[in-house]
């Protein structure tokens, strides 16, 4: 127990999405309160809601937590209760140990000041007396590397000058507990990769870090655990591999079924033929609705044919939410399917490896004649699948590859060699 630096226990914190209530509400807890009365917090009242609803769990000490979900789920404002900018309407939170945080681009800057005057300003209200950022100084300036605008007011900073400053100084306070909110997005790449070097060195210290990050990535690379949280509830908290692969395929999912709700099934000349389904199904021919990329797919496709088709066609197309992926067409890959006699087929199509990038997918099918502008029939956008992120890949496509060392030269060949004269 003495390893735990951060114990949320229950905690709820709730708001109104009426500024009016939401101060009249205000004056009424501190009326009830300066009367000895309970404010009743653990009610909702006209217009409030519950953006964190009994987010429990505990961070032990040089643990590192990534916090993901959907923009609105509580992130920020768990952050912010943990750093004690605001006050759970229910539930306990314990910290223990200087914290530095990042919540919010500009925080904790005046707009008026340089950002000379702010590096003081900041690095007290992070816990520095002014000797220490006066040794500091040097090398946050060098590490926020803002130029000539140190000595201009931050009013004039862009988003990403705000979070170089803040950034540096937040770092150099050498807090013993770190919240970062997603304001890394803001800055460049380059400065975004010094700040993932420095939090490196930084966890080897033994600091604790609440990371908050839409980057699975970033959570995956950076943080030992994951809390996955969704409309102000815990969804998941365990590893971070985990909680990305959870979070990652609830995202597939909803964009799928906002992709099929507007997807409509267009017909061609059904007394020929019509498409009866489609269905996926593993290696095992196990049907399936999602598999990894790189797994083995087989698609069986049944289909009603009534009359006697010449030069029969049929395909799939994949499409994720930018639109027209992939197509498996037997017209365009020159297979002959012959001519088929009316009854019921099941024409099947193999994947040995499906290298389609992690997603979800809406596909289409079709049956045709003699050629794909003559259509008989089309399922468009009917169907759902979804590819996951293979377990040990990290981007968003596996490819098969090979590894091999090979000796090209030894350290005597290559000391000769420097000694070699020719005559």
């Amino acid at each position: 127990m003495d390893d735990v630096v951060i114990s949320v226990q229950h905690v709820s914190k709730k708001y109104s999405k009426s500024l009016r209530k939401s101060m009249l509400y205000g004056i009424a807890d501190i009326g009830r309160n300066s009367l000895g009365l309970r404010s009743h917090s653990e009610r909702l009242r006209s217009y409030e809601f519950w953006a964190l609803d009994d987010v429990s769990f505990e961070v032990k000490r040089g643990e590192t937590i990534g916090i993901i979900g959907p923009n609105g789920s509580g992130k920020t404002t768990l952050l912010k209760l943990i750093n004690g900018i605001f006050w759970p309407d229910k539930g306990k939170i314990t910290v223990k140990g200087r914290v530095g945080a990042l919540i919010a681009v500009g925080a904790g800057f005046h707009p008026l000041l340089t950002g000379r005057e702010n590096i003081y300003v900041n690095g007290a209200i992070l816990g520095m007396n002014k000797r220490e950022v006066d040794q500091k100084f040097d090398s946050i300036v060098e590490f926020a590397d803002i130029g000539d605008f140190l000595d201009a007011p931050v009013k004039h900073y862009s988003s990403g000058m705000f979070v170089r400053l803040g950034f540096a100084v937040a770092v150099h306070c050498e807090p013993e507990i770190l919240l970062v909110d997603e304001v890394l997005a803001v800055g460049d790449m380059e400065f975004a990769l010094k700040c993932y070097q420095i939090m490196h060195q930084v966890v080897k210290r033994g600091t604790t870090i609440l990371l908050v990050s839409h980057s699975t990535s970033t959570i995956r690379e950076m943080a030992t655990k994951g809390l996955y949280i969704d409309h102000g509830k815990t969804k998941f908290l365990g590893s971070s591999d985990d909680a990305t692969d959870i979070y990652t395929n609830d995202i597939l999912e909803y964009r799928a079924a906002q992709l099929q709700t507007s997807a409509t099934a267009q017909r061609g000349n059904l007394e020929k033929a019509r498409l009866a389904s489609v269905k996926f199904f593993d290696k095992y021919w196990k049907e399936v609705s999602c598999i990894e990329c790189g797994d083995e797919l087989n698609i069986a496709i049944e289909c009603d044919i009534n009359e006697q088709l010449r030069m029969p066609i049929f395909g799939v197309n994949f499409y994720d939410n930018r639109g027209f992926s992939y197509c498996a067409n037997s017209q365009y890959e020159r297979v002959s399917l012959e001519n088929l006699s009316p009854g019921r087929f099941r024409i099947k199509i193999n994947f040995p490896h499906l290298y389609l990038p992690f997603n979800s997918y809406l596909c289409s099918a079709i049956v045709a004649e003699e050629s794909t502008l003559n259509l008989l029939d089309w399922h468009d956008k009917r169907y759902k699948f979804i590819v996951k992120r293979a377990k040990d890949s990290r981007g968003y496509l596996k490819l098969p590859h090979s590894w091999e060392a090979e000796k090209i030269s030894t350290r005597e060949t290559e000391d000769q060699g420097g000694d070699f004269h020719g005559s």
